[in-house]
């Protein structure tokens, strides 16, 4: 009897010897790793694609008119298309990244009927500014996958969600789709366990507005370097002297030092081949040296000029139009 006491006694310090072994060869738990890109790399990446362009960034006045949810994602027989959660929240993503971006002015559509509800009771009347071009578009792809692999004494699984925007910028004067792009986005989370040690893989909701807002970081790029391509110009609000005061300032890059070019708006004329209007190359009126600029943000700014060559006398200011050299 003893010897058997002695017998099971060394078994069980064998079995809790081995597996202190298995232990101390136990690699170190993983901890769960995000590769969702941080909202303040996305926004380093947006300012650095404008630094890279020479040309005064005039902010374009751009509104977004839809931004929906197209794919099967969310939608049961207790919530359909009309309500459109998803949709909402890529739209109030794609607004702030827009916003953010410093190239543009942002002006509310989808909750527009608020702003008018806002103005009848306050009793001032709501000042809709008109647009440069309107950005419409849908969440496309989304979904979100589990991937793993199982080994003898380890095992691991990673969660992937994946999504993908396609969107279009129409111009308000002809609603010509003259861009249109898509911008797609995956974030992951992995974990891992040895000799069933280790992180477990819980659903992480968060995955997919990660990946959601990749993809609104991604066409919001695309969408800024065609913008920038575009040429701008700007307008004259008054002249005082031999001042003149032209619209846009320190915050559209406009500053102390630069040439401008002041010309005539050029005639418009319809083009048998699509039936849409050509403006006609202008005539170069004056040229404008920047001195100085003022008011405080995007929305009030401007710039004081003087004429170096040219004269603007005569001419209806109201008409002119100032591009760069």
């Amino acid at each position: 009897m003893k010897e058997f006491c002695i017998g099971k006694r060394g078994t069980l310090t064998a079995l809790l010897a081995l597996g202190l072994v298995g232990c101390a060869v136990q690699t170190p738990p993983v901890t769960p790793k995000e590769s969702a890109t941080p909202p303040k790399v996305e926004q380093a990446a947006q300012k650095a694609i404008l630094a890279t362009v020479t040309a005064p960034t005039l902010k374009r006045k751009i509104a977004l008119g839809r931004i929906s949810n197209e794919t099967t994602y969310g939608i049961s027989l207790l919530r359909d298309r009309s309500g459109d959660p998803l949709g909402k929240q890529v739209t109030d993503m794609f607004s702030k990244a827009l916003t953010e971006s410093g190239a543009y002015l942002v002006f509310e559509r989808p909750d527009i009927n608020k702003l008018q509800s806002e103005s009848y009771l306050s009793g001032e009347k709501l000042n809709i500014v008109g647009v440069d071009a309107l950005i419409i578009g849908s969440l496309t792809e989304f979904g979100r996958k589990t991937v793993g692999e199982t080994g003898f004494l380890s095992a691991s699984k990673r969660q992937v969600a994946f999504a993908k925007i396609d969107i279009r910028v129409v111009d308000t004067k002809t609603g010509l789709v003259f861009f249109a792009t898509s911008g797609a986005g995956e974030a992951s989370t992995e974990t891992a366990s040895t000799f069933g040690f280790g992180s477990q893989a819980g659903y992480d909701g968060t995955l997919n507005d990660s990946a959601i807002r990749q993809a609104v970081s991604e066409a919001i790029n695309k969408l800024t370097q065609q913008m920038n391509q575009r040429p701008w110009q700007t307008g004259i609000l008054s002249l005082q002297g031999s001042d003149v005061f032209v619209a846009g300032g320190k915050a559209q890059g406009i500053a102390p030092g630069m040439t401008f070019s002041v010309q005539t708006p050029g005639r418009k004329v319809k083009s048998p081949q699509t039936g849409l209007d050509i403006t006609l190359p202008g005539q170069e009126v004056a040229q404008l040296h920047i001195i100085s600029n003022f008011g405080t943000n995007e929305t009030d700014e401007g710039s004081v000029a003087s004429i170096t060559s040219g004269s603007l006398a005569g001419q209806d200011i109201t008409q002119l139009v100032v591009r760069t050299k």
